[in-house]
């Protein structure tokens, strides 16, 4: 169910797009690696045109069902996708019921 509700919201579908390739999405990062680290949740909030928190629901969203992994680094968290478990849920909703 997390996984439905993760997908049913396009700016979450956005921010997975967005993550699918870091460097042309997001300005270089002073503090990790956009690509080894994840991308800082500032810039996912400024690039969504929201708020701190409602980018927060959102990545909490994403996390919970396992589309995304975070990394704290410093006082940020920094977001990348996890493409195995991406893999996994393209496979199970294209699978015949």
């Amino acid at each position: 169910m997390d996984l439905v509700k993760a997908l049913a919201n396009d700016k979450r579908l956005m921010i997975l797009q967005w993550l699918r390739d870091p460097e042309r999405h997001f300005p270089p990062q002073r503090d990790g690696d956009l690509v080894r680290d994840g991308v800082c949740s500032v810039f996912i909030a400024d690039k969504l045109g929201v708020s701190q928190p409602t980018c927060g629901e959102h990545m909490k969203i994403l996390s919970h069902a396992g589309l995304v992994r975070g990394k704290k680094v410093k006082q940020w968290v920094f977001y990348q996708r996890d493409e195995a478990r991406i893999a996994q849920a393209k496979e199970l909703l294209s699978s015949d019921w």
